[in-house]
């Protein structure tokens, strides 16, 4: 039987930055579309500050960053599982899982002996199942071997319909649940610290850790090999079956905290709108901030760059009058010509 002939120059570049502990913020940015997506970022900001009315202000901070917040927590996810050479169609679905799920423990909230403890039900619950939803993901993929598109797509059209059925298909308003854990669970969304709302902060942890997760650890280095060479890493050593469920289990895991920010923002959980095409602005996102949809290689920071800019270039046209069709034509002229510049680097 033939053996693979690895490709060393790219399969064990990642296990070979074993050497280089730490973020390396420059190293990140020698990445030439991460560099483009920051300086064309840089050249929205100035754009904004110059010519727009009220830019420079703490409520065009907040309102900016929490439109662009989900989408990131995301995109993370999302970020991952490209890096390996899949794709997560069921985030937007797994949201809608969460976000049904949530109300149920808070208005059985003084079931579980204290009110507290149905707060903290109606956190964690909805996150670990989302979470093994992601497994399942993982599992088609790895055990059952579906092409990722085909097995993600199996909960983008069978996660909302469980959404629906959880709550017969009803939109749940929180302030008809009369329940006094709804304040606490809303703070998730629409409180702050400081000024700063609480999504934003989450979204600065996932972030960061996620950043300092793929740049300085080997299960980081397991990833890109992984999507670099699959044949050459299994070779190597990599556990290519266990990085793929983890990362799958990693993008459900956030679709799910995301699907509760948006009910706690909303006051409400519907099942047909929550997450509804998240899963287009993940990976659009991801795509503009220069991760190769070939699987590789991946900067989390550069799919942070990549949702500020299509959030901030919607808001410039819409604070200029141009109307949201023509926002949505040019944003995707941005996204066309963020993959053509990805596949000009790759060949």
């Amino acid at each position: 039987m033939a053996v693979p002939t690895p490709r060393p120059a790219r399969a064990m570049e990642p296990l070979a930055a074993s050497r280089r502990p730490g973020f390396d913020l420059r190293a990140v940015l020698q990445t030439s579309q991460t560099a483009r997506a920051l300086a064309a970022l840089v050249v929205l900001l100035v754009y904004n500050v110059l010519f727009t009315t009220n830019f420079v202000s703490l409520g065009t901070f907040n309102a900016n960053l929490t439109q662009v917040a989900t989408i990131v927590i995301v995109a993370v996810g999302m970020t991952f599982v490209i890096a390996t050479g899949g794709v997560d169609l069921s985030v937007g679905s797994l949201m809608a899982v969460s976000g049904v799920l949530a109300p149920l423990f808070l208005v059985s909230g003084g079931q579980f002996g204290a009110p507290w403890v149905g707060l903290v039900l109606a956190f964690t619950v909805p996150v670990a199942v989302t979470a093994l939803f992601g497994l399942f993901n993982g599992t088609l993929v790895t055990k059952v071997g579906l092409q990722p598109i085909i097995a993600t797509l199996v909960l983008f059209l069978a996660g909302r319909g469980i959404a629906q059925v959880i709550v017969n298909g009803e939109l749940r308003e929180f302030r008809n649940l009369g329940s006094p854990l709804v304040p606490g669970f809303e703070f998730i969304g629409l409180g702050g610290i400081a000024g700063v709302r609480f999504q934003i902060l989450i979204m600065a942890v996932v972030v960061a850790v996620a950043a300092w997760a793929l740049r300085a650890t080997v299960f980081g280095r397991y990833v890109l090999a992984t999507g670099g060479n699959e044949a050459a890493s299994r070779l190597a050593g990599v556990p290519i079956q266990k990085v793929k469920l983890t990362v799958y289990t990693i993008s459900g895991l956030l679709a799910g905290i995301a699907g509760l920010i948006v009910v706690a923002i909303n006051r409400s959980s519907d099942p047909h709108r929550v997450g509804e095409l998240m899963e287009l602005d993940a990976i659009a996102a991801v795509a503009v901030g220069g991760t190769p949809l070939s699987g590789g290689r991946a900067t989390i920071l550069g799919t942070l760059l990549g949702a500020l800019i299509i959030q901030l270039l919607r808001f410039t046209l819409i604070s200029h009058n141009i109307s949201d069709g023509v926002a949505r034509i040019v944003i995707a002229a941005v996204i066309v010509v963020a993959v053509l510049l990805q596949r000009q680097r790759t060949s």
